[in-house]
């Protein structure tokens, strides 16, 4: 229980934001039509009705941390703050009473386990995997297979949050805002991430984890989380989305549900803040960019949104 209440509080905001599924895609021709946006992961926002500016941050969820950096203005733009709000308050997820009941939630229904899932060669090669990690596959098989996508890279491992390895950008903003005394909000619930794992079925689970294990056996270039922090290091918005968009989709049907329909509850909730005080937003930054981006879908609600130029 110990090992698994700190790895899914970083797990689960991974997985629900789409950001680390390669496979699940919007359409290229959306993805491609529209303007590129400016390389930044830091935008202002203001409008009518804004009276201080609020900011939109795009976070990694984690990141070895040779490579955490803050853009230039992030600092600024957090002091000028007066609530930093996540896509989970952080706090909710900090709450053992809540992990508590969360730890059933990211279990498979009905005794299911990824036995009955899968053939057996390739339950031996999850296996196999699993325990060179030092982690037995009896601990994992009833677990629902996105978590088992994200635990199966070892790039991606959850517990270089342990060794410090590894960072991720909410605990770091987190440990900010509270050591600035802000106040901290969420656009979305816990219970409402975890029923993003319901939306696809376990089959289509099941698939992506052997296609990721598999996945890491290509020699070829380097692995996906290793390109996306490239990405994410140089503040290539349209890049991340776009390699969201080449990849056939293991499911396809559901990434409306993963990406587009969240990021449009959010913009009532993004102006409306924005509104009431000046407001930190971050969130994973592959909801930034795309004509159904959070950056577009604000301004065609009539909101005014700039980058933030790194300047010193």
């Amino acid at each position: 229980m110990k090992f698994f209440s700190k790895q899914v509080l970083i797990i689960l905001s991974i997985i629900a934001t789409g950001f680390l599924l390669p496979s699940c895609k919007t359409t290229k021709a959306t993805t491609t039509s529209e303007k590129q946006l400016e390389k930044s992961l830091l935008w202002e926002i203001s409008g009518p009705g804004v009276k201080s500016s609020s900011y939109l941050f795009g976070t990694i969820h984690i990141i070895p941390s040779k490579d955490y950096f803050l853009p230039n203005g992030t600092m600024s733009a957090l002091d000028a703050s007066k609530k930093v709000v996540f896509e989970i308050d952080i706090k909710e997820m900090t709450d053992m009473s809540a992990m508590m009941g969360m730890m059933n939630k990211i279990m498979m229904k009905d005794n299911k386990s990824l036995k009955d899932l899968v053939s057996a060669a390739d339950y031996k090669l999850v296996g196999d995997h699993f325990q060179k990690m030092g982690l037995p596959i009896f601990m994992l098989e009833r677990l629902k297979p996105m978590f088992l996508t994200v635990f199966a890279s070892g790039d991606m491992d959850p517990s270089g949050m342990q060794n410090g390895s590894m960072k991720s950008y909410e605990m770091e903003l987190m440990e900010l805002a509270k050591n600035a005394g802000k106040e901290t909000g969420g656009l979305e619930t816990i219970d409402f991430q975890l029923s993003l794992f319901d939306a696809i079925p376990y089959e289509a689970q099941a698939k992506m984890l052997i296609d990721a294990i598999k996945g890491l056996t290509d020699t070829e270039g380097e692995g996906e989380f290793a390109k996306m922090t490239k990405m994410y290091i140089s503040q290539d918005i349209n890049a991340m989305i776009e390699t969201i968009s080449e990849e056939g989709s293991d499911v396809s049907g559901f990434e409306d549900k993963l990406l587009t329909e969240r990021n449009k509850n959010w913009i009532p909730q993004i102006i409306e803040g924005a509104k009431t005080q000046s407001t930190f937003y971050a969130v994973g930054a592959g909801h930034l960019a795309g004509p159904n981006g959070v950056i577009q879908l604000l301004r065609k609600a009539g909101m005014k949104v700039t980058p933030v130029k790194n300047k010193h």
